[in-house]
């Protein structure tokens, strides 16, 4: 049967080397060769996300990763003196630093790895 402790996620990237570079060093998260050329990705406490070179990539067209952070201002502007740049995204209404704010849900901020992919991060509501 399934073993739903042993799940884990994935998603392909054009470049495992800028992917290394990319979580590893800008955002500073804990990366480890695995096997066959994958990489992990170490998030939370749970299983690693794993990082795969795919010949044909194509950027995922959503988000693929969110990170939580307790203050949101904070975050965008540690990332982005790490030079990563934040999406515009028609339809939200984003502030000069690339953040989207709601009165009923959680504030974001939208960038993306070197191979196109999205993620996020999120600063919740109390």
């Amino acid at each position: 049967m399934i073993d739903n402790n042993r799940a884990f996620s994935g998603f392909s990237v054009s470049d495992i080397n800028k992917a290394r570079e990319f979580y590893g060093d800008k955002l500073q998260l804990k990366v480890m060769d695995g096997v066959m050329g994958l990489l992990e990705l170490h998030v939370g406490n749970g299983n690693p996300v794993i990082i795969y070179p795919k010949e044909n990539h194509q950027p995922a067209t959503f988000t693929i990763l969110n990170f939580p952070v307790e203050n949101i201002e904070e975050a965008v502007a540690q990332l982005s003196t790490r030079g990563i740049t934040f999406e515009r995204y028609d339809g939200f209404n984003q502030d000069s630093k690339g953040i989207s704010r709601s009165e009923n849900g959680p504030s974001i901020a939208w960038f993306k790895d070197p191979a196109g992919n999205i993620l996020s991060i999120i600063q919740p509501t109390d």
